[in-house]
């Protein structure tokens, strides 16, 4: 990555390195072209992503992996985590110091079939089943809804709104937490939100979602409104910090902080299942929710914004599990035959 820490000593380059990209800075001697060179490059990679990597590229660094690194360092690395994280935590590290080395113009020693074998190994051996978020249901956000209304505080207001809008608008956390008042357009119908990017956007040609005005304990754009009534907030981020005596901060709500709150509000509401949810519990609820409710499979995929078909069948899946179930009918058959 073009912010990736730079190395601790430098290797001659390889001849066979072409997959690497051709140096630029000999060519663009104006100093204005290489620092949109270098812009152009780091926006090429999402916030997210980056953070990611250097975390990764830290922790390489704090085992004591030093940078550029070797394929014999890149298998004793694995070895000694092979126990502790995940094989897909190691894929993801990997994948980091791959990027490093291509993008400081290095061989890649983590990409090499020894090591990519040898990853292999560890997931055959240590594969634990990835852990999910579980999804929640429409009805426990409408009790979750009611007891946030019944204490009726500004953080009540700023966390029914939240959650209403995670739900309803199946927003990743990031754009949740990244969402801004001119973001927000009022129709008769209801609200239309328009994300500049996202995860499935990321070249900003924007994504809409609309959330119809709601009959029931649920309505995501009244709660909205709401909101913004008491916060007084007439730009900038539309969800943001509450200190203790309910006053509204003017920064953004940190993306990590999502989860707390939602932790909070399922305890408030005596749910016995606080410690499955996270963030993504709202996507997949509003997904299995949706589905159950009838929603079509393209009007699901298109308000959640998933990119493809294999993870909205899932939850539909999932939904559906005790509806369209082979041992349902045969214990339903056996029940007639018993009556």
């Amino acid at each position: 990555m073009p912010d990736f820490p730079l190395p601790k000593r430098r290797a001659a380059p390889l001849k066979n390195a072409a997959i690497a990209p051709a140096p630029v800075h000999g060519a663009l001697i104006d100093a204005e072209l290489a620092a949109r060179h270098q812009a152009f490059l780091a926006a090429a990679t999402s916030d997210n992503t980056r953070r990611t990597y250097r975390s990764a590229i830290r922790h390489f660094q704090a085992w004591g992996g030093a940078l550029p690194t070797d394929e014999s360092s890149v298998i004793r690395y694995l070895m000694a985590y092979a126990d502790s994280l995940n094989a897909r935590t190691l894929a993801l590290r990997l994948t980091a110091l791959s990027q490093w080395h291509v993008y400081q113009g290095f061989d890649d020693p983590a990409s090499t079939p020894t090591v990519r074998k040898t990853l292999a190994g560890i997931a055959r051996l240590h594969g634990k089943p990835k852990k999910k978020a579980k999804a929640l249901p429409l009805e426990d956000l409408e009790v979750i809804v009611a007891k946030l209304a019944a204490l009726g505080s500004v953080k009540a207001l700023r966390d029914s709104a939240l959650l209403q809008l995670g739900f309803f608008g199946g927003f990743r956390r990031s754009e949740l937490a990244g969402l801004m008042l001119e973001d927000v357009s009022w129709e008769p119908q209801g609200m239309v939100i328009t994300l500049p990017r996202s995860k499935t956007d990321q070249l900003g040609e924007g994504i809409v979602k609309a959330i119809p005005f709601g009959d029931g304990v649920c309505c995501p754009a009244t709660a909205l409104r709401a909101w913004l009534g008491v916060a007084h907030i007439r730009t900038g981020p539309l969800l943001r910090t509450v200190n203790q005596w309910g006053h509204v901060g003017a920064k953004e709500l940190h993306a990590s902080s999502i989860n707390t709150i939602l932790a909070s509000c399922a305890r408030l509401a005596a749910l016995d299942y606080v410690p499955e949810l996270s963030s993504h519990s709202l996507r997949r609820g509003m997904a299995t929710s949706a589905h159950r409710a009838g929603a079509d499979f393209q009007a699901i995929k298109r308000q959640g914004g998933w990119r493809h078909d294999g993870t909205v069948h899932g939850y539909i899946e999932e939904a559906g599990r005790f509806e369209e179930n082979a041992a349902g009918s045969l214990l339903k058959a056996k029940k007639k035959t018993a009556g």
